[in-house]
């Protein structure tokens, strides 16, 4: 049995049976199953259906919430943001099914066209840092372009995903369409991935597991799309709104206990006002509200396990260069401070690992090319933020920075119209905006000879 933890309480919430193999093979079948029947809708009538789930996730959002700050810790007020965006994902990709255009293409002796087709099963293998919102950036597309799915949540978080397969089935997506099988990356995950009828692999998740997962894709040709870990930098400039991103870089770390691929885990700052950033940024470092999930003041919640807590905590040892600590509960709960090193190098295990927890490396930089190279010394390349009052400089460094989503002067990484996903190790392939629907269809070329005789 697989027993679903309160992090915030250690109390068990649910107890489940786990998915075998053959449980994932059966949800394939399912999926296959239902996929002609799906894909032949009718672009208007799936427009229609995917519209009405929608609004049944909005009309569930304070029970999702609720839900999804139980089982993963977070703050009511943040369980309701991303449940919020849940169902905008969901209306946005509503309007897609009737959007999916080929293109003419002038060739001689006759007419060229495409059509962009459904893959057929999609499998969907998400992480327990942000559960159902991370499952709606995947299933919303994979569904508008016609494909069936099976989605795998992780174990420590598997209560909304479940919750979600019924909404659907009662909103009216056909049975068999959506799919969800709880089980063990070891088992289920990768039956899933080797699977044969299964088309696509979209993964987000660590880099070590996104490298598993693309190598078992591999024995089938399978397409994936893989968003993996990020250590990304927030690059302060001399001349920026200090108190403006000192204000806000640590809400850009400690959001969701840090435990979020976008976090800005590296703050680069400016020599010359590095002190007085730090300096600016304490208050909003130890004024932190770290604690009981529900309480509408609280804006950090525990972290998802005590493994993890274990993990984060190694990374600050005694001789660490604690700059700034905040404060956290004690007792039942896997809770830790929001913590701040400084100064760190660059070649520090903190600042080149992904910590995945409220622990941020703040580094010096003497000038624009050596807050660029800094800023590209990593093996990740998921996202980051630049601030500055120069405008051309922002523009300049932004081209110069390798990583897949940027922000000036804010540290949003995230909207459901743009695309997300990121460079180097932190993955393959672009996620949500009209550029997801590029990864759950293929494009067919038909060519008709007009020629005589």
């Amino acid at each position: 049995m697989l027993e679903v933890l309160n992090p915030a309480t250690e109390e068990v919430l649910k107890s489940l049976e786990q998915a075998t193999e053959d449980d994932a093979d059966a949800a394939v079948a399912r999926a296959k199953r239902a996929f002609p029947e799906w894909r032949d809708v009718e672009p208007a009538d799936r427009s229609r259906l995917l519209r009405c789930l929608a609004d049944a996730l909005e009309s569930e959002q304070e029970n999702l919430a609720r839900l999804e700050s139980e089982n993963t810790g977070k703050p009511i007020g943040d369980s309701r943001g991303e449940m919020a965006m849940v169902a905008e994902t969901f209306h946005y990709y509503a309007g897609m099914p009737e959007r999916l255009l080929g293109d003419t293409i002038p060739v001689s002796g006759g007419v060229d066209f495409t059509f962009r087709e459904p893959l057929g099963v999609v499998a969907l293998i998400v992480p327990w840092n942000f559960p159902l919102t991370i499952a709606s950036w995947k299933m919303a597309p994979a569904l508008a372009a016609g494909n069936t799915l099976v989605l795998k949540p992780a174990e420590l978080t598997p209560l909304s995903a479940l919750e979600f397969e019924r909404i659907a089935l009662e909103a009216g997506i056909p049975e068999g369409v959506v799919n969800v099988v709880v089980g063990p990356r070891s088992r289920v995950g990768k039956r899933l991935v080797e699977h044969p009828d299964v088309a696509k692999v979209a993964f987000t998740g660590s880099t070590e597991v996104g490298k598993d997962i693309m190598a078992g894709a591999a024995g089938t040709i399978k397409r994936v799309t893989l968003e993996l870990g990020g250590k990304s930098a927030n690059v302060v400039f001399a001349d920026a709104d200090l108190e403006k991103a000192a204000a806000s870089a640590p809400v850009a770390v400690f959001g969701n206990a840090g435990q979020d691929c976008c976090a800005r885990s590296r703050i680069l700052v400016q020599r010359g006002v590095f002190d007085e950033f730090l300096s600016l940024m304490e208050p909003a470092v130890t004024g932190m509200r770290v604690g009981d999930p529900f309480d509408e003041e609280t804006e950090m919640g525990p972290l998802i396990s005590a493994d993890h807590r274990e993990k984060v905590a190694a990374y600050v040892l005694e001789d660490a260069p604690v700059a700034i600590q905040g404060e956290a509960p004690s007792g039942a709960g896997f809770w830790y401070p929001p913590t701040v090193l400084a100064p760190v190098s660059n070649e520090d295990k903190a600042a080149r690992e992904e910590i995945f927890g409220p622990v941020v490396a703040v580094i010096p930089f003497d000038d624009e090319e050596d807050a660029i190279r800094q800023a590209n010394d990593t093996i990740y390349g998921l996202s980051g933020s630049i601030w500055t009052e120069n405008g051309a400089r922002a523009l300049r460094v932004a081209r110069r920075i390798e990583t897949g989503v940027l922000s000036i002067n804010s540290n949003t990484s995230v909207r459901v119209p743009t695309p997300f996903g990121g460079m180097k190790q932190s993955g393959v392939g672009r996620e949500l905006g009209p550029h997801a629907l590029d990864y759950y269809t293929e494009i067919k070329n038909v060519y008709l000879s007009t020629e005589e005789g």
